[in-house]
């Protein structure tokens, strides 16, 4: 089985670390090119169809999160005007990539500094994982979780200053990717359309 070269773009530096690592974790064997994250969910929207034009040459996997959307159909409908190339690996996470890694309990409660079972166990029911996320950093018995991770008491920040280089950490060192896919149906889709992925040359 031959690998599989595949550029990413991404909304943010922990969306990346992610798909990182879930290509890391299939056996499939993905060899990944450029990563492009320069703006979040808007600037992926804008450039959809460019990435979708350019998979014509090489694969792409995007990967942005749901939101407020209905359902990941309805915003992949919305946002791809034109038919949706073979290799154009387009993935939701439900409803924010941060369910992914609460999916992860015991891993995430012990790098936060929290007990375990006051991790969310539906993730993918959670109407905003980061903001559940962030709570759960607030409870930790670490200072620099709390300071670092939440935003700072009074503070109009919707995260600390090293969410993301934290969170990041944490999905490289030892987020267990199948236990979260357990965990987390949007998960496991997407480790599924990536393991069967072939591409059109």
């Amino acid at each position: 089985m031959s690998t599989i070269p595949i550029n990413l773009a991404i909304e943010d530096e922990l969306s990346e670390a992610v798909l990182r690592r879930v290509l890391k974790h299939l056996k499939r064997g993905y060899s990944v090119g450029v990563a492009y994250r320069r703006g979040g969910y808007g600037y992926l929207r804008r450039t959809i169809a460019g990435w979708n034009n350019a998979a014509k040459g090489i694969p792409f996997v995007v990967l942005t999160d749901l939101d407020k959307h209905d359902c990941p159909r309805s915003l992949i409908e919305e946002w791809l005007r034109a038919p949706q190339h073979p290799n154009l690996v387009f993935r939701v996470a439900v409803r924010e990539v941060e369910a992914w890694l609460l999916a992860d309990r015991r891993n995430l409660s012990s790098r936060l500094g929290i007990r375990e079972r006051i991790v969310p166990s539906d993730v993918d029911a959670l109407h905003d994982p980061k903001a559940a996320l962030i709570q759960l950093a607030k409870r930790s018995r670490f200072k620099h979780v709390r300071n670092g991770v939440a935003p700072k008491s009074g503070s109009t920040a919707s995260q600390g200053p090293v969410y993301n280089s934290f969170l990041a950490a944490f999905v490289s060192e030892i987020w267990d990717v199948s236990v979260a896919a357990t965990g987390s149906p949007s998960l496991a889709r997407t480790l599924e359309k990536l393991a069967r992925f072939e591409p059109v040359w």
